[in-house]
């Protein structure tokens, strides 16, 4: 009787397992790499915007008061925003003129609990911008990142 020769294995068993780890290995240090977002530069409506809407999220209304027009910003009224930490915000389109600028914002609150687990409500929102000695500042926010109540609704 003859011996058989050994099973050698299946080279391409082989690759496509070396691929579907490598896969496996690269998502997970996208996924855990990722962080936060790039920051936008902080001389255009857009990063105005994302330093504002950062702060509130982040609970530090004084750095956001800070990207507010002065007649805001000065007479402050504190306004409770609720909770915001459940908020993600997605720049959708910029529109900018000379002196004035609308950067419409997609926020997405996830809500927690319920009988299917979480859910998520997105709307679509305007930040209302004015150009102060070249520098961008915000004169209106949607509700769910007020922090000043505006003068012209004050008793």
């Amino acid at each position: 009787m003859t011996d058989a020769p050994a099973a050698k294995p299946d080279r391409t068993l082989i690759i496509i397992l070396s691929v579907i780890g490598a896969l496996v290995v690269i998502a997970l240090v996208v996924v855990f790499t990722r962080g936060e977002p790039e920051l936008l530069d902080e001389s255009t409506p857009e990063g105005v915007v994302q330093r504002y809407a950062a702060a509130v999220i982040d609970g530090d209304e004084a750095a956001a008061i800070d990207y507010l027009v002065p007649e805001l910003a000065d007479d402050c009224e504190r306004f409770d925003t609720g909770p915001v930490q459940d908020l993600r915000v997605t720049l959708v389109s910029t529109t900018e003129r000379d002196d004035t600028a609308d950067v419409e914002v997609l926020i997405v609150t996830t809500y927690e609990g319920g009988l299917f687990g979480s859910s998520q409500y997105e709307e679509q929102a305007v930040f209302d911008l004015v150009r102060a000695d070249g520098t961008w500042l915000i004169e209106s926010a949607p509700w769910q990142f007020t922090v000043c109540t505006p003068t012209s609704v004050k008793g």
